[in-house]
């Protein structure tokens, strides 16, 4: 029998406010992913002993886990659940509308969309939109440089797990076509956002932002209501737990390295790149006490989603996701330069995998079927100088007063092409995938 606990009345509240989605979920359980037996002195903690010793120190850091490893997004869940009655087709073209022209140009928009809506137009006291405008601009220049060639081994961070990969494998992810199309939209909507404008209400990643939420949401509706999702084991479809990595691991780095130089406090640039990430997080759903403000305060938050998760790997379900992902061709290989910058970029998100999610562990690449040999090496060297110029170019470039504003708008082009290459990103998937 799995563990019982008490859970916070927001958790349990779900089942009242979205008794369609949530009716059946026993919330008496602690599932099996949420490992409530880790010990401090646990194998898996050995490198990290002293930022895991904190979150050992704050309990209250591990409820916060607990609770979010049970939670959805109640709007948008409450949204999505109204696809029997409305057709996800509907759904989808209402958020559209509602985004782009306000959500009274919808004809007889439905109240759970109003809430979707004004959830997001509600900017909290904590935010600082003017540096999240500011930041936004300062992370163009990592968008158009390392994201093309990094985007795959991020991405796959999501796969080293079978707690947290499952629902990608049970909405049709397995497939080439579907692994293409999942690492496109990644990249799109973090690349909209740093675009002028894209973050402000009726920008295009203020929409991209509320499909994805609604596709999340549709995910959770269609497993929780399937005979296939064993909340027992795996907890809610997509938790909030799960949707901090996506949208803090570049601000955790960030906090990392802000921490080993012996610094406490982020610069004025540091600061804006970081509420820039927090205010993406808002939009997408995720409340505030997911969302830590200082270095220290984000790497303990991480460092007990990590914590929390029980370790698993599961060859069938995490292992055929990477390798698939890894096998297809994201980009256009008829041309020479397609074909370099193929090469580079297999190399580089090889790199980032095992270096950055992987903890540089080659052995444990290589019994995945990742190989990181001598011409895969040298391919991520040379997409290291690659973007390491570009990103010291554009920097330099955006500093100088007789060249800011070229530089400025190249940078625009850049990312217009990149998004224009990426193709539409639907934010949706397949429900018949899974049905």
């Amino acid at each position: 029998m799995p563990a019982t606990t008490t859970y916070d009345q927001s958790v349990l509240d779900q089942a009242v406010l979205v008794p369609d989605m949530y009716g059946e979920v026993d919330f008496s359980i602690v599932p099996e992913r949420l490992d409530h037996d880790a010990d401090i002195d646990d194998e898996r903690f050995a490198s990290i002993r002293k930022p895991v010793g904190r979150v050992f120190d704050r309990p209250e850091l591990l409820k916060r886990m607990r609770n979010y490893t049970m939670t959805g997004d109640r709007v948008a869940d409450a949204y999505a659940a109204l696809i029997p009655t409305h057709g996800l087709a509907t759904l989808i073209s209402q958020v559209e509308q509602a985004c782009a022209e306000g959500v009274d140009a919808v004809e007889d928009a439905p109240q759970e969309l109003r809430d979707l809506i004004a959830s997001m137009e509600a900017t909290p006291d904590w935010l600082d939109l003017d540096l999240v405008r500011k930041g936004a601009a300062e992370e163009r220049v990592p968008m158009a440089t390392a994201t093309p060639f990094a985007i795959r081994g991020a991405f796959l961070a999501t796969f080293l797990n079978k707690y947290a990969a499952l629902p990608m494998t049970m909405t049709g992810a397995l497939s080439n076509e579907a692994a293409v199309k999942r690492v496109f939209e990644t990249a799109s909507f973090f690349t909209a956002t740093t675009m002028p404008g894209a973050l402000d209400r009726h920008g295009k990643g203020f929409q991209a932002a509320a499909k994805v939420r609604l596709m999340h949401s549709m995910v959770r509706f269609h497993l929780l209501r399937s005979n296939r999702w064993d909340v027992a084991t795996y907890g809610i479809p997509i938790p909030q737990v799960d949707q901090m990595p996506a949208g803090l691991i570049g601000v955790f780095m960030l906090s990392m390295k802000v921490l080993g130089s012996g610094r406490t406090t982020f610069t004025d640039d540091e600061r804006a790149t970081v509420e820039v990430s927090r205010y993406r997080c808002f939009l997408l759903g995720l409340p505030a006490d997911l969302l830590g403000e200082t270095p220290q305060g984000i790497v303990d938050l991480l460092t007990a989603r990590h914590v929390s998760l029980r370790e698993g790997y599961d060859d069938e379900t995490c292992g055929t996701l990477v390798r698939g992902t890894m096998a297809v061709d994201l980009f256009d290989t008829s041309t020479i330069g397609g074909k370099v910058h193929a090469w580079l970029e297999d190399g580089f998100s090889r790199f980032v995998l095992i270096r950055q999610f992987m903890g540089g562990d080659t052995d444990r690449s290589d019994e995945m079927g990742i190989e990181f040999g001598l011409d895969k090496q040298i391919a991520a060297g040379l997409a290291a100088a690659v973007v390491g110029s570009s990103i010291l170019g554009y920097r330099l470039g955006l500093r100088l007063p007789l060249v800011s504003s070229h530089v400025d708008a190249h940078l625009n082009k850049r990312l217009a092409k990149l998004l224009d290459s990426y193709g539409h990103a639907d934010f949706v998937t397949d429900a018949d995938e899974w049905a």
